[in-house]
């Protein structure tokens, strides 16, 4: 293997987690306006791998409304005014029975999905010990750090969706997945200058 495959794997294996799925308390759905990862919730749901789903999401802090459905518009046909509308339809039109479905319409960026399930979580008295995260494959790392960061005694599991086409073995291949990607990995840095100021000020 030479230097740059060596450079491409490490970008991928640091954004594209994805980890074997076992039982778990909750499923978490960090909001979007494409359908797999919600569509990826229930069937782990009807597997019997969580008893609750718990999507998120108002809209886009930089849209200022949901921007509408990405993907499978001829199927997810409804008039959403959250992405936590969408993933419920999503969810409930793949079988997932409406009491199980846990509500957060608030968010509007992925560190708030975190921040508000967690405040769910807790609302209803729940203790998540191990939880499953449906997430975009190119968002996974980013997903994971902020659920982990809001639920640091919970163990997680993180079961992927490719969207755009984008996946770990071809995201270098063309410029949207190379845009993608590198976009995450600039997110990664960028959005954690002021957490980490923030835990070190708390510990001082």
């Amino acid at each position: 293997m030479g230097m740059y495959e060596r450079f491409l794997d490490q970008i991928t294996d640091f954004i594209f987690v994805e980890t074997p799925v076992e039982r778990a308390d909750i499923i978490f759905v960090p909001g979007n306006g494409y359908p797999q990862m919600a569509e990826r919730a229930a069937e782990l749901w009807k597997q019997g791998m969580a008893h609750y789903i718990l999507p998120s999401g108002r809209y886009s802090i930089c849209m200022k409304r949901f921007a509408g459905v990405s993907d499978k518009k001829e199927v997810y046909t409804g008039d959403y005014e959250t992405e936590w509308a969408f993933l419920r339809d999503v969810l409930l039109k793949n079988g997932v029975e409406e009491r199980c479905i846990l509500k957060e319409d608030q968010a509007s960026y992925t560190y708030e999905n975190a921040i508000y399930s967690r405040k769910c979580t807790d609302a209803l008295g729940m203790d998540i010990q191990k939880a499953i995260l449906c997430c975009k494959s190119s968002h996974a790392r980013r997903c994971l750090l902020y659920y982990q960061l809001l639920f640091p005694d919970t163990r997680f599991y993180v079961a992927p969706s490719d969207t755009e086409g984008i996946s770990r073995e071809n995201w270098h291949r063309t410029e949207q997945g190379i845009q993608t990607v590198l976009g995450e990995m600039e997110r990664c840095g960028n959005q954690f200058h002021q957490i980490i100021r923030d835990i070190k000020d708390s510990e001082d």
